[in-house]
């Protein structure tokens, strides 16, 4: 699933002396090697027998080679940063961590393109590097699930959902981890040339022309390294170990010794997240580990994970996941080998992280209201805190894509 901005800038206008068919990919040394090769495949192969258009590959060196690689292997591009200028369409697959900045040359390099109306492309971690350059401020945007609440923390203005496999706000679009950059560059050509040609691109890629749904199915379920020495980790934990019991985000305030919007702003500036799309997805992801390894009911599991009714369940899982809990359960058991008896029904095995992992940036008005969230008394056999994984945020100004 895409995201598209329903008011994305205006487009600038494109210098005369850049090409839109032409593509400037931007190479760093310690770049993963597979998200690299996706534009180049995508927008370097000449496959106008198949019904796809034409595009000029330019691959850049985004440093001073040679650029090395997994495996230890060393690239030569054939250009340098100044071929940037030529391109209409600037992608950046990726960058080799999240915790060092990019050369500042090549972050001119963005910016210049970026006035002068290309369109900029990250992939992946290729994210950080147009945040980096302040080509994602005030943007909405995604990245590898894994890395999104360290770009939310680092880059205040960015608007990160880790929700989506893309996100195209028009002259700046940023994808999720890995083989989301096939979902994205695909989108590209469906953009500028249709449907049919991004279809023959898939076909000659053996790839879906378009996936349904977002990150959410892949996201992590152990708790963020960030939050993992403040005193709000102990509220977090515990949250995480009594998801079968009566409680809401007043509660874990009273337990912070803080108002609720003190708790809701510290909440935030630490994970990312707003409370109480945190707790919703923790009951739903619950909810989707006792669908897996139990045979309690709908309803019972509903009881077992804090939801104060069947029904309130099912619109926050329909949400979260995109299918019903029944759904889920019977797709879940038909990919199931048979001889794999999937573990204990009635003993989920407990892990009790020392840190809170990923959360995402913004809180979710789309999950709609829930109240305080009711339950069962506690369960002995509840699975308990393994289940973390960053909310599902409402963006303003955003839409899905068509």
């Amino acid at each position: 699933m895409s995201q598209d901005s329903a008011a994305p800038e205006a487009a600038r206008k494109l210098s005369g002396r850049r090409r839109r068919e032409v593509v400037a990919v931007l190479l760093f040394s310690g770049g993963p090697i597979f998200e690299s090769s996706i534009p180049l495949s995508v927008f370097g192969i000449d496959r106008q027998d198949a019904g796809v258009p034409r595009y000029r590959l330019l691959v850049c060196a985004g440093e001073e080679g040679p650029l090395r690689t997994t495996g230890g292997l060393e690239l030569t591009a054939p250009y340098g940063l100044e071929a940037i200028s030529r391109a209409g369409t600037v992608v950046v697959p990726a960058w080799r961590s999240i915790t060092s900045p990019p050369p500042p040359e090549a972050l001119d390099a963005l910016r210049r393109a970026h006035e002068e109306g290309a369109r900029i492309v990250g992939l992946c971690t290729g994210a950080f590097v147009l945040a980096a350059a302040g080509l994602l401020d005030g943007r909405p945007a995604t990245t590898h699930w894994m890395y999104a609440p360290t770009l939310a923390k680092r880059y205040p203005s960015v608007h990160v959902d880790p929700r989506e496999l893309f996100v195209d706000d028009g002259d700046v679009l940023t994808s999720a981890g890995t083989a989301a950059g096939i979902d994205l560059c695909l989108h590209i050509v469906r953009t500028d040339h249709g449907a049919e040609a991004a279809g023959a691109l898939a076909r000659r890629l053996v790839v879906p022309p378009r996936r349904s749904g977002g990150q959410e199915r892949y996201l992590d379920r152990s708790l963020p390294e960030e939050i993992g020495a403040d005193p709000l980790a102990e509220v977090v934990a515990w949250a995480l170990e009594h998801l079968h019991e009566q409680f809401d985000v007043e509660t874990l305030a009273a337990r912070a010794y803080m108002s609720r919007r003190t708790f809701d702003r510290r909440f935030r500036s630490l994970t990312g997240s707003a409370p109480l799309q945190w707790l919703i997805t923790q009951r739903v992801l619950q909810a989707q580990r006792l669908l897996e390894t139990s045979d309690y009911s709908v309803d019972e599991v509903a009881g077992r994970c804090g939801f104060r009714s069947p029904v309130a369940l099912r619109g926050h899982f329909r949400r979260q996941l995109g299918s019903s809990p029944a759904a889920y359960r019977a797709a879940y058991r038909a990919r199931r080998p048979q001889s794999d008896p999937g573990p204990p029904t009635s003993v989920v095995e407990t892990v009790v992280p020392a840190q809170v992992s990923s959360a995402a940036r913004r809180a979710a008005a789309a999950a709609g209201p829930v109240g305080p969230p009711s339950t069962a008394s506690g369960d002995p056999g509840k699975p308990q805190s393994d289940l973390y994984a960053p909310g599902r945020p409402a963006l303003p100004g955003q839409r899905s894509g068509a």
